[in-house]
């Protein structure tokens, strides 16, 4: 496989890359193939002309972007403005009503191995007793790969420790603080390695200590795991991340997602966002491929 996607490489380098996406195998319109400067194979998430309402209520229209693998991209917005919506559709738990969303080169339901999902709302029961090894343990059951209890055990232990909370294991998740729980459910949808992680506002809530303790664990699987986080805070974002995708920003374009730069900001402290942030810059749009500069 490393000698085709070598030879790929090679015939791809004079020209840009085209996929093609026809319905019921017809013929492709031209508005159909998508020129990318990249090929497919590096791409994690490709929306193409994404729209999407709720009944009467238009929540996306003519909606493009991507993403690149290993990229960790901030997902910002107001409250109501559709980062969860978006994030749902990424995952494949909503679909578009028109356009296409892409992971991996497929539809998000083909890639359900290849996704991890931490949502805004745990949806566990408090009273239930269920241990925080147990919540871990569940991010592989949604797998269909047959893994034998000694895999899973040491997959289980491996996710603990990235996320921090490996002396958590025998603890009830109905006794954790927000901050410990978020991180047991990122340890949940790591477990099975996923390529892509999506987190839905993973720090809500959380006093700056535990924010600070949640971005370590981010950064320590940046560059081998795309990652997706929406924020709530539109104006700072972790200095992790690469690119910022901004949604409803614009008062002309209010169901549109936009790409804005970013810039440093040294003064900001830390003890309030919980490490070190970089403020965005919502006067500059910035083209879709402006994250494309150095990428294959």
């Amino acid at each position: 496989m490393g000698d085709t996607i070598q030879d790929s490489e090679q015939s791809a380098a004079s020209h840009s890359t085209s996929v093609t996406r026809p319905a019921n195998d017809a013929q492709p319109t031209s508005e159909e193939v998508w020129h990318l400067p990249h090929l497919p194979e590096h791409i994690a998430i490709l929306c193409k002309d994404l729209a999407f309402r709720y009944r009467e209520a238009q929540v996306f229209d003519h909606v493009t972007f991507h993403v690149h693998r290993g990229e960790f991209v901030a997902l910002t917005g107001k409250n109501g403005a559709g980062k969860s919506t978006l994030l749902k559709l990424v995952v494949g738990i909503l679909e578009p009503a028109r356009g296409e969303v892409l992971v991996f080169g497929a539809p998000p339901k083909k890639q359900t191995e290849s996704i991890g999902y931490v949502p805004q709302h745990a949806g566990f029961d408090p009273a239930f007793p269920i241990a925080v090894k147990e919540v871990v343990g569940m991010g592989r059951l949604s797998g269909l790969a047959r893994v034998s209890r000694g895999q899973k055990q040491e997959e289980v232990d491996w996710a603990l420790e990235q996320a921090e909370v490996s002396d958590l294991r025998e603890r009830r998740f109905s006794a954790l603080s927000g901050g410990q729980r978020r991180r047991v459910l990122v340890a949940r949808a790591l477990v099975g390695h996923p390529k892509l992680l999506v987190l839905d506002e993973p720090t809500v809530n959380m006093d700056a200590a535990s924010e600070k303790k949640f971005y370590d664990v981010l950064a320590r699987i940046k560059g081998t795991t795309t990652v997706l986080v929406a924020t709530h805070d539109s104006d700072f974002v972790s200095v992790l991340a690469d690119t910022v995708l901004c949604v409803g920003q614009d008062v002309d374009h209010p169901h549109s997602v936009h790409r804005h730069a970013l810039e440093q900001a040294d003064h900001a402290p830390e003890e309030l966002y919980g490490g070190k942030v970089v403020r965005v810059r919502h006067d500059i749009e910035l083209p879709d491929n402006a994250c494309c500069e150095g990428k294959d």
